[in-house]
């Protein structure tokens, strides 16, 4: 057994997702600072989003055939000269509006398919290191939180000591040091290699198997109630995050600083909620403690916005919604695990996580024509009673009981000797 690929793994999500806090902000500060508009926010947001749907969908084969680690380490070193070059060509001079729209949906298109390629490895990577898939995804979920806890208090701190443009570059930084991880300790892993039985390319090749990966889903309630549940909530998180949260705090809390700093703390209270969950989340239901934590950490957030103009009451909020979000992925990554066979995950993945992305664009869009037609306040609000009603779903619909029982939903078993897994429909906690 070996924990280096594992570890390996591990650290480039660290270093990726805490590059990927620094985009969050400093990409949104930059066109509010640059335009002046939340209507441009929102376009961009839409232009870096709407591509993910397609890479989800078609990269399931793509991932397959390519390998793993090669696809992760293409997927960072793309998207960091894409985030790199909006600095550089803004500091030229010659940036214009649609090339701003056009590097964020390069990003957007090549980022899911690196993401998906690393956490597709975690069930094989935590069999050789010999810990439990429950912990694994767990601590993968925990360090990811940290890291975007990590990343977000820093963009707070450098775009407010030197501007947006420096967050970008170090952002492009980050995405060259997870390729050079992916790429160095993952070499000679099988399981990181391109897999022989997925055959030939061919048109016919990638139908049959994303109707496979889709078949596989719709036969499942659960699954399937799980990635429209999420596809809603993390539309809803992208306005909150690209528009929302950004208009907010330059008009009412301050200005980067304090964004930093609510997400930081957002980021770090998920932290702890994936710790606390890893410890001692198997001794409760699922479906209580799930239904329970997004009732908390939705809604919550864009009400406590909309009704004060200071921060301590949301930073409150945004602390005890942490603690909820924390628990979600852990729980949906075990149930996925235990649903899905190893040889569909790739393409149940893509089916998945294009249905959870589904809303993304619409959501950043949408937040910004609110914010300019009718005003924050009443944007936050419609947004926070929209995710309330979807947050009430596995409190409504029988098929959530399954989330509770092992192996209710499977319709294929694997088989022996292969590990189920799965990249879940993951919140965008954001």
């Amino acid at each position: 057994m070996s924990r280096r690929p594992f570890t390996a793994v591990l650290a480039a999500n660290t270093i990726s997702m805490a590059g990927s806090s620094l985009t969050l902000i400093g990409v949104p500060w930059f066109v509010l600072q640059t335009t002046g508009s939340a209507g441009r926010a929102g376009v961009v947001a839409f232009c870096a989003t709407l591509p993910v749907i397609v890479a989800a969908l078609v990269g399931g084969p793509v991932i397959d055939r390519i390998g793993r680690r090669r696809v992760s380490a293409a997927s960072d070193l793309i998207c960091g000269l894409a985030v790199g070059a909006i600095p550089l060509l803004h500091h030229a001079g010659v940036l214009e509006f649609w090339m701003l729209c056009a590097l964020m949906a390069v990003g957007g298109l090549v980022h899911t398919p690196g993401l998906t390629s690393r956490y597709v490895l975690l069930p094989n990577l935590a069999e050789h290191a010999g810990i439990t898939l429950a912990r694994a995804a767990s601590l993968y979920d925990a360090v990811s939180r940290g890291a975007r806890m990590i990343g977000a208090a820093l963009a707070g701190v450098l775009i407010a000591a030197f501007g947006a443009e420096t967050v970008l570059l170090l952002d492009a930084a980050t995405f060259g040091a997870s390729a050079l991880l992916v790429s160095a300790f993952l070499r000679g892993v099988p399981a990181a290699e391109p897999q022989r039985t997925a055959g030939k390319v061919s048109f016919a090749g990638y139908r049959a198997e994303l109707a496979e990966g889709w078949a596989f889903l719709t036969r499942s309630r659960l699954l399937m109630g799980i990635t429209v549940m999420v596809m809603m909530t993390n539309g809803l998180d992208q306005g909150w995050s690209s528009v929302l949260l950004p208009v907010h705090a330059q008009d009412s809390l301050g200005g980067a600083a304090a964004m930093g700093l609510l997400v930081s703390l957002f980021g770090g209270s998920a932290l702890l909620g994936a710790l606390l969950y890893g410890a001692w989340g198997e001794r409760f239901p699922r479906r209580t403690v799930f239904a329970a934590a997004f009732l908390a950490s939705g809604a919550t957030r864009y009400v406590v916005a909309a009704l004060t103009g200071t921060t301590l009451p949301l930073a409150v909020t945004m602390a005890l919604a942490g603690l909820g979000v924390g628990v979600l992925n852990p729980i949906l990554s075990t149930v996925m695990y235990e649903q899905v066979p190893e040889r569909l995950r790739s393409r149940v993945s893509g089916v998945t996580t294009a249905g959870c992305e589904l809303t993304m664009p619409v959501g950043g869009l949408a937040a910004g024509l609110l914010v300019d037609g009718f005003g924050a306040a009443k944007a936050l609000l419609l947004f926070g009673g929209t995710y309330l009603l979807t947050t009430l779903a596995p409190l409504v619909f029988p098929a959530w009981r399954a989330m509770d029982h092992g192996d209710v939903s499977r319709t294929e078993r694997p088989r022996p000797g292969s590990v189920p897994a799965e990249r879940s429909p993951r919140p965008s906690g954001k």
